[in-house]
Parts: C-alpha cells; structure tokens; sequence
C-alpha cells in the first residue's frame, strides 16, 4: 500500500523527520485513520509499526490494506488513551516513537453516514467508536444551558448563547437529526458569511464532536501514557487542528520539559521532578504554503515535538501530580 492510494497525511514530510525511522525500531501511530503515516513510516525504514484506532470501519481498512506489511504491522482497537494497556505485553511496550493525528479523518468527514460533517446530509451522529451518545441524543436531550457551554468550551463560539436558545426553540417541533438541518439552524442566528469566511456551522460542530468523544479528557490520558512507554531518546510527535487541543499539547511539553512557573514573593515555587521531555522550541511546526494550498485541510494544522528523557514518567511522581491537578 502506498501513500499516495490514501488522503495525504497532514505535514507527513515534518512528521518522519521528527520520527526519523530507523532499521528495527518500534514505532506507534496513535491514530490510524487511513493509514498514511503508518505506511510513510513503514516504507521509511525497516522498522515495525502498531497503531490504534477506536472506529470499527478503520480497524476493518488495515486489515485490508496493510496486509503486506505482514508481521511488521500491528493494529490494535481501542482509544489512543487507553495505549498503555493495549499494548501491554506486545512488543510496542517500549517506542522509538510516537505520533498522534488529533484531526478527523478523512473517511470519517468524506462517508455522510458519519455525521461528521456539514458538507453532506447525513444523520447526526459523530461517533468514532459508533456506540454510545451520539451527537443527536445531546443535540435533542442537553438543556439550553449545557449546551451552550459545550457550544462555548469546545467551540469557542462567542455566539453560543443565541446558537442553544434556537437549537431548542427548533427541537420543540420535531427532533432535530440530520447535519444540514442543525447546520441551517445555526446559520439563521448568525451574520450572513462572507466568501472566504468559515461556515457560521463550523464551530458548534466541532464542540459537538468533541463533546461526543470526549476528545479532550482523551488527548490528556494518551500524552501520559505515550510519556510511559517512549524510550529514553523517544520521539513524541503531535499534529493538531485547533486551539484547544493545540494548548493541551503545549502544556504538557511545557511542563514535562520543565518550563513551568518558578513561583512569586506570594506564591513559593514548587520543586518539580527531573524533566521527562526536551523540547528544542516552544513555538509549533506549521504546514508549508505549499501543502496548504495542494491540502485545505493542512492549514489549521500545528505540530509539536518533544524528546524522551530518561527520567522517570510523571505520572509516577506524586510531587509532579499534584501540579499537575493543581494547574488542569
């Protein structure tokens, strides 16, 4: 399989030279999807390659067509926040590398079945597990409070407030279940869009989806348990398309690597573990105005690298934890 059968992988030139496969080294995609930066990887180098996903369709996908990589490649199903134990007792217990696509994947945003997106009509759902809640139960159930927050701290839409108030005025007639219903409802409370402007829709979709998923939460847990199983010298690869993630990821680098607050005269610094990462800089690798203009959805992508120490995990320190809980 190569990567040009596939959707582009987001900034996959930046990605495997921050990885820089090497012969027999073991190495995560934390988020398969279509498979592009598995495959990339695996055609690197002679290296082995686990990957998870939770969507059904994609475990299905790299059956299919990773097939010639052998015993090379291994998928495992599941969230990429649960990775420590699924892959426990593998050989991916111990990684060269790791690297995680936060995005939707293609196949998800292109199958209108998925409801995903607003750019075809399809049922409202937005599962990438396809069980649990879906983005109609929320959407048809949550009370105009909660989902303007959602709407407000997973979207950062400014106009949340006017957004549930006519969500819930509309579901009072019938359940609202289709992305082009819910899409023209939230356009009719906002300015008309101008071209070249982002569809007044985008935003409560994507706190939808976040919602669904509970894609925060999860991001958190993964970048904690990738710190456990990268070697000393592992590489942590992020790619991320919005602010909120974007700022998780940053945070944690910025306190695995020790680039913290030092405290105040008011405020005592607190005396934190060995660094469990290095990072060369704070800012993130963006796309190349080239690959945002061959892939549209490069342009709102940001990747963060960080460099395994061999300290000890955070996650082990109690001193560590306590900040932590303390600075969520």
């Amino acid at each position: 399989m190569r990567v040009s059968d596939l959707h582009y992988p987001v900034m996959l030139d930046e990605v495997l030279t921050a990885l820089a496969p090497k012969d027999n080294g073991h190495y995560l995609d934390a988020t398969f999807g279509d498979g592009g930066y598995s495959t990339a990887i695996l055609n690197h180098s002679k290296c082995v390659v686990g990957a998870i996903d939770r969507d059904p369709d994609a475990i299905q996908r790299a059956a299919s067509n990773m097939r010639d990589f052998g015993d090379r490649f291994t998928i495992f199903e599941g969230p990429f926040s649960a990775l420590e134990t699924l892959t426990a007792g593998t050989d991916f217990e111990a990684l060269d590398g790791i690297v995680f696509d936060l995005g939707v994947s293609s196949p998800q945003l292109d199958e209108a079945e998925r409801g995903f997106s607003f750019r075809f009509d399809g049922p409202l759902d937005m599962r990438m597990s396809q069980s649990g809640l879906s983005a109609a139960d929320i959407v048809n159930q949550a009370g105009e409070k909660e989902l303007s927050q959602i709407i407000w701290n997973y979207g950062e839409d400014r106009a949340a407030r006017r957004i549930a108030r006519a969500i819930v005025k509309a579901r009072e007639t019938n359940s609202i279940t289709r992305t082009l219903e819910l899409a023209e409802i939230v356009r009719s409370v906002l300015p008309r869009q101008k071209p070249g402007q982002m569809d007044p829709a985008t935003r409560t979709f994507q706190a939808l989806r976040i919602e669904v998923n509970g894609e925060l939460d999860e991001i958190r847990a993964a970048l904690s348990a990738a710190e456990t199983r990268l070697k000393p010298d592992g590489v942590l690869v992020v790619v991320s398309f919005h602010s909120l993630e974007d700022r998780i990821v940053k945070q944690f680098l910025a306190t695995r690597s020790g680039n913290v607050s030092q405290g105040s005269r008011h405020r005592p610094a607190i005396v934190m573990p060995e660094p469990s990462f290095t990072i060369t800089s704070r800012k993130p690798i963006l796309p190349t105005d080239t690959e945002c203009a061959e892939n549209p959805r490069s342009r709102s992508a940001k990747m963060r690298v960080g460099y395994r120490t061999p300290a000890p995990a955070f996650a082990d320190n109690d001193t560590a934890q306590a900040y932590l809980q303390e600075h969520a």
